[in-house]
């Protein structure tokens, strides 16, 4: 993560030198195995790093707000956040780690995210949270 923060990766074979630079025995395929299981996610500027060293570093969810699609409510106690291909699964968690009162929790795949709340009211509190927060 110290890497990735110091803004020099721009491709995996980047952050593969740089790991045997210091010392780390590594490969590429182990790389991308470990980025995706840190939930760190690749976007046009670089990499960007999961929810919670987000949160971390800048308190907010402005990093992911390039991946969230659209939101739509299905039914009253249910919410579908879409999201770019491999990336619900950092939002969901930014969602989580926020703990808004609204959210009972959130399920995540690959581009969807189903967000349960407590009733219409709830739900329409988290639908102008997300609207404001990923302008969707």
């Amino acid at each position: 993560m110290r890497i990735l923060r110091s803004g020099t990766v721009r491709n995996q074979q980047d952050l593969v030198s740089l790991l045997r630079k210091e010392g780390h025995v590594v490969t590429q395929s182990s790389v991308s195995r470990d980025l995706r299981d840190l939930g760190v996610l690749k976007a046009a500027g670089g990499y960007v790093l999961p929810a919670e060293e987000t949160a971390r570093t800048n308190g907010n969810f402005r990093a992911l707000v390039q991946f969230v699609r659209g939101v739509k409510p299905a039914g009253p106690c249910l919410t579908v956040l879409r999201t770019t291909i491999g990336a619900a699964q950092s939002v969901a968690v930014a969602i989580d780690k926020a703990e808004w009162p609204e959210v009972v929790g959130t399920i995540s795949g690959d581009d969807t995210i189903f967000i349960a709340t407590n009733g219409s009211p709830a739900q329409a509190k988290l639908h102008e949270r997300l609207r404001t927060l990923f302008r969707v």
